[in-house]
């Protein structure tokens, strides 16, 4: 946590290195997480983020020192499999999409922990700092990680841009997709890809418990503002973006009860809050489809109907 209560965003590197490295992250994650959501894949992010951990366990057992890109690769890895193991039982059994994405998570989740607790009791645990990728410590990020969101973001944005077409149509209909001639199947696990991909750069921000919360909550809120697809995911980047940077400042500029001035908030449940708060703002206070708008509307054709036919009513 980022902790001098005057906080200036100008005059402190790692406030700047966090914000930064944090919102080109909710960026990203709001961006990419509006597919996750129209293709129904939004459990199976939180399943990626999850599987994460024991890849990151692994990594850590085969090197035996905590090597960033060595971790990465394995969350990776271990993310690919809980996506794939979501496939192969919904393809070979009659589970349902929602109880074998509960069973990856529950599965490759309890082995992480097993794992994780395997490496607290060596020698060497007490180094690992492994617990950071189970809920995060963005304030811990430096420049080099942020470089390393930067290209990654700019690479799934860019595969976003020139596969949106693809994308789409896949989203939306899958038997026209077919009839043209594309494979839906490799559409699909690039989107996966892309998840996996995201979530895994985000374990060191925001952990495995989090890294949904900024892939699917930005998606949603935004789907309240737009039905164009297109200002759905600009919007969804920009509502990542947003949480991340004000839940940045917040963690870091708003002591918490009782601590004299001293610590600050979690940034990582902090980023939740904001992107949550903006999420129910949206679902009473959105013209279109939010809860105050369709009860005005209500009221309006009710006394609309009241007037036209008042033997009925």
């Amino acid at each position: 946590m980022l902790s001098p209560i005057t906080f200036s965003l100008f005059s402190d590197p790692t406030a700047r290195i966090v914000i930064l490295g944090c919102g080109v992250l909710g960026a990203c994650a709001g961006a990419l997480g509006c597919f996750a959501i129209l293709r129904r894949r939004a459990l199976v992010s939180d399943a990626v983020a999850h599987a994460a951990l024991p890849g990151v366990c692994v990594s850590y057992l085969i090197f035996g020192e905590r090597n960033l890109p060595a971790l990465i690769l394995g969350a990776f890895v271990f993310g690919l499999l809980a996506a794939g193991s979501i496939a192969l039982v919904q393809r070979y059994s009659r589970i349902k999409d929602d109880a074998a994405t509960a069973l990856a998570i529950g599965g490759f989740f309890g082995l992480g922990i097993v794992l994780s607790r395997i490496i607290q009791n060596s020698p060497t645990g007490n180094r690992a700092g492994l617990d950071g990728f189970i809920f995060g410590k963005a304030a811990s990020l430096v420049w080099s990680d942020v470089v390393s969101i930067s290209i990654l973001a700019i690479c799934i944005l860019g595969t976003l841009a020139l596969f949106f077409k693809e994308f789409s149509a896949v989203c939306f209909d899958r038997g026209f997709c077919a009839s043209l001639g594309w494979s839906v199947l490799l559409y699909e696990l690039l989107l996966v890809v892309l998840v996996t991909a995201c979530a895994v750069v985000a374990l060191p921000a925001t952990g495995a418990v989090l890294i949904v919360a900024l892939l699917i909550i930005p998606g949603i809120t935004a789907r309240f503002w737009t039905d164009s697809l297109l200002r759905m995911v600009l919007l969804g980047g920009l509502i990542g973006f947003s949480s991340a940077v004000l839940g940045t400042i917040v963690s870091a500029t708003v002591p918490p009860p009782g601590s004299d001035g001293r610590g600050g908030w979690p940034t990582g449940p902090m980023i939740t809050l904001v992107a949550s708060a903006l999420f129910f703002l949206s679902l009473f206070f959105s013209p279109r489809r939010g809860v105050v708008a369709d009860w005005i509307r209500t009221r309006r054709m009710r006394k609309l109907l009241a007037k036209q036919l008042p033997e009925v009513l």
